[in-house]
């Protein structure tokens, strides 16, 4: 199965049953110990029966224990060539960590979520909002907190190669640019648990003027994802200090630059001109090498 199987059973675990979310979550926990675990023994260290396993490898995309297994020992396997390669230790940051190995253990990781949200995003889906932002006769971003610097980003470089792109961050804001919204337009939510409660509210309102509408959210089943005609899923490696927004903002960065130099691409003439109008216009703002 693609991608990486710790970073997919994160993105299930909102939308998993309770037995099944207390063994992903011993999972998580200690993926190497799972891996020479019987299905017994998981059973007991989850505090669940056998047949609550069963229902989650299945849950989970596999027939069964062994299969999930197997895949389990190669993302574990893959994850520490990865650590080897990059000369760290382990991925978690620790209390006695020098400052070099706390910087090398933060590049490892980032490095590692843009490769996994490339390996695991839906093409198909990135080429469907591609094609509907460049032809898109206005575009809002929502997001909210860390999202919504990640949605200015997506705004300022759409707008600088001539695309009419809004993002606003004050909830009402939202709330009236998406009214604003009809049929041609496209709304963006970005939120990395996809219950982000005023950006559902904005991409709903916009859906509803007639816009279509994206999410970009680390869980693709979450309400977000559930109310959007696209889904761009991201694919975060958390850690002890890399929780929540700071491990997703990497992610939701590279998606947004995917989602960018396609659409520059698409416009490529105007997208050139419009990059040397822009350039050109604020150079009288930059100080000479002898300043």
């Amino acid at each position: 199965m693609d991608g990486d199987l710790l970073v997919r059973l994160r993105q299930m675990l909102p939308s998993l049953r309770p037995a099944e979310l207390r063994i992903a979550e011993t999972v998580l926990d200690d993926p190497v110990a799972v891996v020479g675990a019987t299905i017994s023994d998981l059973a007991a260290r989850a505090g669940v029966s056998q047949a609550s396993v069963v229902r989650f490898c299945r849950s989970a995309g596999y027939p069964g224990y062994p299969g999930f297994r197997i895949d389990l020992a190669r993302t574990t396997s893959r994850r520490a060539a990865e650590r080897e390669r990059s000369g760290v230790a382990q991925g978690e940051i620790t209390r006695d960590d020098d400052l070099a190995e706390v910087v090398s253990k933060i590049a490892f990781h980032e490095a590692r979520t843009i490769e996994s949200t490339a390996r695991s995003i839906d093409l198909d889906a990135l080429e469907e909002t591609v094609r509907a932002v460049a032809a898109a006769d206005r575009i809002d971003v929502y997001g909210v907190g860390a999202s919504g610097l990640t949605a200015q980003d997506l705004a300022q470089k759409l707008s600088r190669i001539g695309l009419v792109c809004f993002a606003p961050m004050d909830s009402h804001q939202q709330l009236q640019s998406a009214a604003l919204l009809g049929p041609g337009s496209v709304s963006i939510g970005i939120s990395h648990t996809g219950r982000t409660v005023e950006v559902h509210q904005a991409l709903t309102l916009a859906g509803r003027r007639g816009a279509s509408t994206v999410a970009i959210t680390g869980f693709p089943t979450s309400p977000l994802a559930r109310l959007a005609d696209t889904v761009l899923t991201t694919a975060v490696r958390e850690t002890q200090f890399r929780t929540g927004a700071l491990a997703s903002r990497i992610a939701q960065l590279a998606v947004v630059d995917f989602l960018f130099v396609n659409v520059a691409q698409r416009r490529f003439d105007a997208t050139t001109a419009a990059l040397k109008h822009t350039y050109d216009a604020v150079q009288q703002h930059r100080m000479g090498p002898d300043s």
